[in-house]
């Protein structure tokens, strides 16, 4: 199956990028994913459902041991398994 992650983390800082925001973006962008939406307010990510579970543990661990404290998240089925998608 497809499966879309939308996810933020806290602390918000609007002046500058807190590390776990930073520790975010490149966990998802490093992940096998098929597309990939990394925005100031929220961030979305979008693949098969093996790579998308993945990517939340991974996002989850890194970005709470880079000094968030909150971590909001939601996944969605959008579609059947595709081609390479479990």
């Amino acid at each position: 199956m497809r499966l879309r992650v939308e996810f933020t983390t806290e602390p918000f800082d609007l002046d500058e990028a807190p590390r776990h925001a930073l520790v975010a973006r490149e966990v998802i962008e490093a992940a096998e994913l098929d597309a990939v939406d990394v925005g100031p307010f929220g961030n979305t990510a979008e693949g098969g459902a093996d790579a998308v579970l993945a990517a939340v543990e991974a996002l989850l661990r890194q970005v709470l041991d880079a000094g968030a404290t909150r971590v909001s998240l939601q996944v969605n089925v959008v579609g059947p398994a595709g081609e390479g998608d479990k």
